[in-house]
Order: C-alpha cells, then structure tokens, then sequence
C-alpha cells in the first residue's frame, strides 16, 4: 500500500477576553490531542519556586531575549509590568517539520504579531466570545479569586479585545463549553486536512498514477 504523506504542522492561535473561555478550550484540545504541542513562552523575569526551565517558561536575561527577537528568533513579544513575554520560534518550527501542532494561548496583539510573523500562513487563529457581557461578568466573578478592583479592570480591557474580533480566521461564541468545543474540534480536524497543508500530496498523487500504470 502507498504510503500517506505527512502533513506540515499548524500553528494555532486561541485568543479571547479574560473570562470567556481560552484557557479551557486549550485545556480540552490538549486533553483530546497529546500530540498538539503548547507554546512554552520565553520570559524575562526571575523563575519562582518550582518552575523549570523549558517546561513552565523559557528564561533568560534581557540581553539574551533582545537578541531573539533582533534575530528574529521570537514569533511575538511584548513587555507586561517591566518584564519581556514572547514565543520562540525555532521549537514551533521543529514542531511544524515533524508534522506537529502547536498551540498558542495568546492576546489579540500577539496573535497578530504571529500572523504576521514568518510562520504567519501556517497559523490559523480562533477568538472566543462570551455569550453577553452579563455572563462575562459573572463568569469573572464566580472564580472567587479576583477582587473587585481587579475585575472592574479586566472588563474594561474585554471591550477593546473584543473588538478585534474580525482580524480572525474563525470566531466562536461559547455560549455552552461542550458544544463550542465540538466546533474547534471541528475546525482543527478541517485545517488539517486541508490540501496545501499537505507538501508531499502531489508525489503521492504520482504514485497513486505509477499504480495504474503498473496494473
């Protein structure tokens, strides 16, 4: 029988306002596919106890980081509160050559900045919207860790992320967590499967054509 070929791996961006639901469909998908590979970030800021070095973050001093990204080493970067965040490049491009996705857990501006990144035509992108902004409220409120500072703070951040909306290949309204993980399961299962994710499909075409010529 003739070999299947391999497919390239896919970048895939999950980006939403805090509350409505990105880090449980990252969860889900990890959970539904050991295969898919989550973005470990690189970080400036100092290790806390118990993290390790390429599993919680990358770390590395500011020097060191500056120069990824002058290199263009970094898919996307920014500064939160004095310390650099970003996403290495060359761990995602092992993962693509190996037929391997990776998954990236991000805001809308390093969404964009992947996208626009070298990498940026393998990457399909996802935003995630609450239902209405009573439920995001509410779902805010009832994880009982935040206070109320703090709360008013990510809902007034929510309005600018969502409009941002449209800069993304799908958009998804998690109006009810198991049905909105059955439509990403959707679109990652179609993503894959499209034909120029496919590099070796026209050889395996020839040598579906060498069959018939040999029959």
């Amino acid at each position: 029988m003739t070999q299947q070929p391999l497919r390239r791996g896919l970048l895939l961006i999950l980006s939403s306002p805090s509350g409505a639901g990105k880090s449980t469909m990252a969860r889900r998908l990890m959970d539904w596919d050991p295969t898919l590979r989550f973005s470990v970030s690189a970080t400036t800021r100092r290790p806390r106890p118990g993290e390790a070095h390429g599993v919680h973050y990358w770390f590395h001093d500011h020097d060191s980081f500056r120069g990824l990204v002058d290199t263009g080493g970094m898919l996307e970067h920014a500064e939160v509160f004095g310390n650099l965040y970003g996403s290495p490049r060359a761990p995602v491009e092992e993962a693509m050559a190996a037929g391997r996705d990776t998954l990236f857990d991000v805001d809308w501006q390093g969404g964009q900045q992947i996208r626009n990144s070298a990498l940026g035509k393998d990457a399909v992108s996802v935003f995630i919207l609450p239902p209405s902004i009573a439920e995001l409220d509410r779902r805010l409120r009832s994880r009982g860790q935040d206070s109320e500072e703090v709360i008013a703070g990510r809902m007034a951040k929510s309005r600018d992320e969502i409009s941002h909306w449209a800069e993304y290949d799908y958009v998804l309204v998690n109006d009810e967590v198991e049905a909105t993980f059955d439509r990403l399961r959707a679109i990652v299962t179609a993503e894959r499967l499209k034909r120029d994710r496919q590099p070796g499909l026209s050889d395996f075409v020839r040598s579906l054509n060498r069959e018939f010529e040999t029959r």
